[in-house]
């Protein structure tokens, strides 16, 4: 049974819809209002990887959006919840959020909050697991590091599904499907085997790297390595679970210095990750 579609804000009603392609400049004309930096093409790659409801006011703008994103039958995750500022203190967050709810069933959910919707996770049920960094900028510098990463082929796709899978604990063979079209890549491979891959996408400002999934964190700085190399000058966003370390020096030392943070909370059974490979980098805070 779905949450009630209207709200009543300051004797003005709200009214939750399903997000389509048509609603993109709305959804950008919001997300510009918060500081965002997707562009439209970003918004509409998002659609293409996952179900949002988005609320308008009585003269149709957009005040609200949250999405969420299928990995298999029983784990989603859930991105892109925007509130307009005016509307955060009025409960409309919660009653977006209740839409989105009624629609993804008893499956497992998994999030990243930003500081101002940690509460509303919270009242939610979702509890808090690890930080996560926004690091980004403009790449000034590539530190030497060990070679080994070499171009991603057509052949590797396969292997870097089942990668994926082992560091997720799920299926996002869809949302891979529609990564690997538009991303360039980077794999490592010893004795005959791939055992780490990232790939690399246009985003908001320049390029995101994500996902970056390797056995340890030199693995994960020499798949990023080419990728932070062939945007010297440039701006480039990577972002990680990691704490200080090795990956994390890394990139700052390249120029992509720590802008934000954001919190992973889990609702439902907490997945433990079977390894041995993990998820260095994300693909974006959204869908993780």
């Amino acid at each position: 049974m779905l949450a009630q579609t209207t709200k009543l804000v300051d004797s003005f009603a709200l009214v939750a819809q399903r997000m389509t392609l048509a609603d993109v400049p709305k959804l950008h004309e919001l997300s510009v209002g918060v500081g965002w930096m997707h562009r439209p093409q970003d918004w509409e790659m998002v659609l293409s990887l996952g179900e949002g409801v988005f609320a308008v006011d009585e003269i149709g703008r957009a005040v609200g959006s949250a999405m969420w994103f299928p990995m298999g039958d029983d784990l989603a995750s859930v991105g892109m919840v925007i509130i307009a500022p005016r509307l955060q203190e009025q409960g409309a967050g919660r009653w977006l959020m209740d839409q989105l709810l009624a629609r993804t069933g008893s499956r497992d959910l998994t999030l990243n909050a930003t500081r101002i919707a940690y509460r509303l996770y919270i009242s939610l049920g979702f509890l808090p697991e690890c930080k996560v960094f926004q690091h980004n900028g403009v790449v000034v510098d590539n530190p030497e590091v060990p070679p080994g990463a070499r171009p991603m082929q057509a052949s590797d796709e396969a292997a870097i599904r089942e990668l994926d899978a082992v560091a997720i604990g799920a299926d996002r063979g869809k949302i891979l499907d529609r990564l690997l079209a538009v991303s360039t890549g980077t794999v490592l491979e010893r004795d005959g085997l791939i055992v780490g891959y990232a790939l690399s996408r246009r985003f908001g400002r320049g390029r995101v790297v994500g996902p970056i999934v390797a056995l340890d964190e030199l693995d994960a700085i020499a798949l990023a390595s080419p990728h932070v190399r062939d945007r010297a000058g440039k701006f480039l966003r990577v972002d990680t679970r990691e704490q200080v370390g090795p990956l994390r020096d890394y990139l700052v030392a390249s120029g992509l210095r720590l802008h934000d943070t954001a919190i992973t909370m889990s609702k439902g059974e907490r997945r433990t990750i079977p390894g041995p490979q993990r998820i260095f980098g994300l693909i974006n805070q959204a869908i993780g």
